[in-house]
């Protein structure tokens, strides 16, 4: 798992330490996914990160985000670490041309042995940008949290496993996940293909997401949106604000020329949109 901040990480996320329950995972969770954005701006700069769990952590502790591999990876080691029996499993998330797969373009988690009901598995993931906000129990249904419903079921490709689907408004379509427990090695070839291949959603758009009890703010290149409610920023200034106001993100993390090209990088992707509406991206997680 590697060595990881347990204090800084609890500090990023508002929060002490507690002894494991339902009601100190829902916390931890929910503080994650307000606190801690979904971003890839690495990748936007040419810059791939690593996979380790202590390497995600610390760049969360900087003040950071990223996406499933970092978010979950660096979330289920800290799990771990105060005492959580955690499984990371093989996910795939889809869009809505998507047909159901595992191809590891997603890192899942459950979490088992709650004192509550020790036979329980949640499902927990804070990698999902527009996901869930806190813990749900493995148990097929639906489920309603802020604006979004969700439904869990038997996964149809995955025998053992489950399946999420989104709600219709979301940003995917759903996810499977395997039953059986992952390493981190078994997503460094999709990881590497997400963070460079010209394909990759990751590459093609850059985008931010952070969710609360309330619902999802989302910036796509110019847009910033929050359920339909959406501005186009339109200088630098109103971009990094936003940037930092709304996904905790400071623009002093970046170089005045880093800052320079992500600005011309999501103008011309915004153009690209603009000019071909049927193009927009989706983002892989």
């Amino acid at each position: 798992m590697g060595n990881i901040d347990v204090t800084g990480y609890l500090r990023r996320l508002g929060l002490g330490v507690e002894p494991p329950s339902l009601a100190a995972l829902r916390r931890l969770h929910a503080a994650h996914v307000e606190r801690v954005p979904y971003e890839a701006l690495e990748i936007q700069l040419g810059r791939p990160t690593p996979l380790e769990p202590s390497a995600s952590t610390a760049r969360i502790l900087r003040g950071r985000g990223g996406y499933c591999y970092h978010l979950n990876g660096a979330f289920s080691a800290l799990l771990r670490a105060l005492g959580y029996q955690v499984t990371r499993h093989l996910g795939g998330v889809q869009g809505s041309q998507d047909a159901p797969n595992v191809d590891r373009n997603h890192l899942a988690l459950t979490v088992t042995g709650l004192p509550e009901d020790p036979s329980v598995s949640w499902l927990v993931d804070t990698g999902l940008g527009d996901g869930i906000h806190e813990p749900l129990p493995l148990r097929e249904g639906t489920y309603v949290q802020g604006p979004h419903t969700y439904r869990l079921r038997p996964s149809e490709v995955a025998p053992g496993g489950w399946r999420f689907d989104h709600d219709p408004s979301g940003s995917f379509a759903g996810f499977d996940f395997a039953p059986g427990p992952a390493e981190m090695a078994d997503f460094a070839e999709k990881h590497a293909w997400l963070s460079t291949a010209p394909e990759s959603g990751f590459v093609r758009v850059c985008a931010l997401l952070r969710r609360d009890a309330t619902g999802v703010d989302t910036l796509r290149a110019l847009t910033l949106d929050r359920h339909g409610a959406k501005e186009v920023l339109e200088s630098p200034e109103d971009w990094w604000t936003a940037v930092g106001d709304v996904f905790g993100i400071p623009s002093a993390q970046f170089t005045p020329e880093e800052r320079e090209r992500l600005w011309r990088q999501v103008v011309a992707q915004h153009e690209a949109r603009v000019d071909k509406p049927d193009g927009e991206a989706v983002v892989s997680v």
